[in-house]
This record gives structure tokens, C-alpha cells and sequence, in this order.
């Protein structure tokens, strides 16, 4: 199990994205696409057409860190949309990975502490 640092910030690509890039290509669309710097250290997730396979893309301090999960049956809730991204928290994060839809799901009123 993977297990997000509290500071860390989380973004999906809305859509699909061609998982066939390499990590310069996933830079790319998070420079261009999601308009966010991708030197930053956030993590960047990104999913394919058919839905079953996921990428993520993080930068630490000497380079790129890719990550893949790969789905041998069903698929992923993934957000539809054109272009943009949606912020999520690590939790939430873990759940869709785990095969949760979070689209169903509502948060409870719950205290967090202002950044």
C-alpha cells in the first residue's frame, strides 16, 4: 500500500490521457494542460481510455518518479472532463485507487486545521 505525505497536493487529469508517454511527454501535459509546474512535488495522476491503467508522476529532489498500476479486471471512477485537473486529498487518493467511486461518496462535516 502507498501512503501520501499530509503536505503533498493531488491532481488528476480530468478525461484520458495516452499512457504511452514518457515522463518528459506526462511534464508536458502538466505544464500545458493542468497549468501547474511539474518540479513542484505534488503528484500528478493520469489515467487511459479503457480506464484500467493509471500513472502517476511525481518530481523529487534528483528527478521524475513514475508510478503504474495496471487493473487485471474492472476499472477506475475516473472524473470526465476535457482538460483541467481535480484536486484530492492522499485518502481520497487511496480509496479511488482501491476501486472506490468517490462521485457517490459525500464528505461529513469534519475539522481540518487551515494550512
Amino acid at each position: 500500500m502507498l501512503s501520501w505525505a499530509a503536505p503533498v497536493q493531488i491532481y488528476l487529469a480530468r478525461g484520458t490521457t495516452d499512457l504511452r508517454r514518457s515522463v518528459d511527454g506526462l511534464a508536458g501535459l502538466v505544464r500545458n494542460a493542468m497549468e501547474r509546474d511539474p518540479f513542484s512535488g505534488h503528484l500528478f495522476v493520469f489515467c487511459n481510455r479503457r480506464r484500467d491503467r493509471v500513472k502517476i508522476l511525481v518530481f523529487e529532489s534528483s528527478g521524475f518518479w513514475v508510478l503504474y498500476k495496471r487493473l487485471e479486471k474492472g476499472t477506475f471512477a475516473w472524473p470526465d472532463g476535457e482538460a483541467g485537473s481535480v484536486s484530492m486529498t492522499g485518502p481520497e487518493l487511496t480509496l479511488l485507487l482501491s476501486g472506490i467511486d468517490l462521485r457517490g461518496a459525500r464528505r461529513r462535516r469534519w475539522y481540518r486545521r487551515a494550512a
